[in-house]
Formats: C-alpha cells, structure tokens, sequence
C-alpha cells in the first residue's frame, strides 16, 4: 500500500532506509468512517488520560444517549451536571460544548466537505475549538483522514524516534525536525509511522533489560 513512499523515503535518507529495513512495510490503517466531530470530541475525551480510563467515561457518556454516538444538539442540551457525573472534568465539557456549537455553526466540517479541504485549511479551522490544538488536528489528518505528508513535530514519540535514530543526546527541537524532515515530502506520514516504530523498538528493549533473569 505504501510502496511508493518507502522508495521516495530509502530513496532520500539513510535513515528512512535503515528504518524501512528494520520494521518491514509501513502498516498505518486510517479508518475513515467517523464524522470529524466525533473525532474530535474522542480526542478531547482522551487528552491526558489513560486510554482504558478515557474508553470507560467515553461509554458512560454514549449511555446517556443510547443507540448513538450523541449529536451536537444533543451534547448542548445536557446539563453540566450529568456530563460531570460521566467523569467528564469541567474543562473537557467546555471543550466539548465548543465542539458541538462549532460544529453546528459549519467550522467543523463533515466527512464529506473536510476531504475536499487542504490540510492548512483543516489545521486553521479546528483549531479555533477549545482544546482542539494542533497536535489533535495532525492525529486526526493521519489516522482518520490518511493524508500522505503530516509530520507532528511537537510529537513525543516522533520526536524521540529521531533522536534515537540519529543518536542525539537531547531531543530535537520541532524546527530541526521540520528542518530535517523536508526531504520526506511528499511522504512524511509514513515517515512519522517509522519515527514512532523507532520509539516503540527502543522502549520495548528497554523494557527487556530490565526484566530480571530466571533461575
């Protein structure tokens, strides 16, 4: 699926070539079905939690609205008080409220309309929402809308991928990592989903040293 790219980046970097030889084909899987309010407002859910205790509020949220993910209106309608008793802390209720009222204004705009738009123009729009930053809108153009040439720079794990790759003592500043990244273009998601493997390989050996040996 991603030939193209793992070429173009062997092709331009070392470092991609050694990545692309370590962990085999890019296996990134967009899944494309969900409206990008809903999207967004999962991602506010999860924003500095664990992904088991974001799953848990998220379902009890859904529950006040059986059969259905709840609409815009329906999220306005509902007293502070019953998003509150879902886990939901103030700010993210905020947060979603702003969603939901930008949502029926037109800037977040649906599956359809957001795939005729440019990723800069989706950048520009989200982030007017409340806690919508522009972290959010580059996981939701890589991983529900599949857009070819996303690289987060303010990522920790793509961040620290390349600096294990390129064997940094710090991390690398976001300007130096966009710097350095240009010769992706037009491929640099995939080079981000290589940066990340990079990062998960390393943590993983990690973990495995530690492990105190049997017998």
């Amino acid at each position: 699926m991603y030939a193209e790219a793992e070429a173009h980046l062997s092709n331009k970097c070392a470092l991609m070539r050694r990545l692309v030889k370590a962990h085999g084909p890019c296996q990134l899987d967009p899944q494309g079905k969900r409206q990008p309010y809903e999207s967004l407002m999962r991602a506010i859910a999860h924003q500095q939690l664990h992904a088991n205790a974001a799953e848990a509020i998220l379902g009890r949220v859904i529950a006040l609205y059986p059969g259905k993910f709840p609409q815009p209106e329906e999220i306005l309608a509902t007293d502070d008080a019953k998003l509150r008793g879902c886990g939901l802390s103030f700010s993210k209720i905020a947060a979603f409220r702003d969603i939901a009222q930008h949502t029926l204004s037109g800037t977040v705009p649906t599956r359809a309309r957001i795939a005729r738009l440019d990723d800069a123009e989706i950048i520009a729009r989200l982030t007017q929402i409340r806690g919508v930053g522009r972290w959010t809108v580059e996981m939701l153009l890589i991983f529900q809308l599949g857009r070819p040439d996303v690289l987060p720079v303010d990522d920790f794990g793509v961040r620290n991928g390349f600096r294990i790759i390129k064997k940094l003592d710090a991390m690398p500043k976001p300007k130096e990592l966009l710097a350095y990244g240009a010769r992706w273009q037009p491929h640099r998601t995939v080079a981000s989903w290589y940066l990340w493997r990079a990062a998960d390989a390393a943590k993983q050996q990690a973990l495995t040293k530690k492990k105190p040996k049997s017998g």
